[in-house]
């Protein structure tokens, strides 16, 4: 499971460059947004950059995707094409985790979330990102699950297929290899 570790300053340019180039590549993402307010805003929080770097090495290829005019964040998604592939074959939970017998995953989507710094997706959020292009169309990735549906042993993932985007259940517990999760980041 990635941890957060302070980056060397080669690391630290690496991550920018490489934020630089996709801010820049996929400007439909962050119309009217500009790199110099982020990047301004990413060397005043030096730590985000640790979390940003744990989104990029897992797969992630986190993205600008959004500005909160109420907190001044800017919102980075994981916008790799599919599900980042440093973070597939988990479980929803450490109490699906738990749950397993037998055939247990290495770990599990919310304990990576919190050890990266992300959080997941919610549905709203998944569903806005698909408005930005097109993701999951070969995997599939956990979402937030509301508490009355976890409680019940199931948690939700989603995927685009056929022009769409399905939200679906599974039990918790189970683990697929086509199967991670996408996060978010405020800075």
């Amino acid at each position: 499971m990635p941890t957060k570790q302070e980056l060397t300053p080669a690391q630290r340019e690496e991550l920018l460059n490489t934020l630089k180039n996709r801010f820049k590549k996929n400007g439909s993402r962050h119309e009217g947004l500009s790199w110099a307010d982020i990047k301004a805003k990413l060397d005043a929080n030096v730590d985000k950059l640790t979390v940003l770097h744990a989104m990029e090495t897992t797969g992630g290829e986190p993205d600008v995707v959004g500005y909160d005019k109420e907190t001044g964040e800017y919102l980075f998604y994981d916008c790799s094409a599919e599900s980042p592939a440093g973070r597939r074959s988990l479980c929803y939970d450490r109490e699906a985790l738990d749950a397993r017998k037998e055939n247990k995953p290495a770990a599990n989507a919310l304990d990576m979330a919190a050890a990266i710094g992300i959080e997941l997706l919610s549905e709203a959020e998944y569903r806005a990102l698909q408005q930005l292009g097109t993701f999951d169309a070969k995997t599939s990735s956990w979402i937030k699950t509301p508490a009355e549906i976890r409680t019940l042993g199931g948690a939700l993932f989603a995927d685009f297929r056929y022009a769409h985007v399905f939200v679906y259940h599974n039990s918790a517990s189970s683990y697929y290899a086509a199967r991670g999760f996408r996060g978010a980041l405020r800075v």
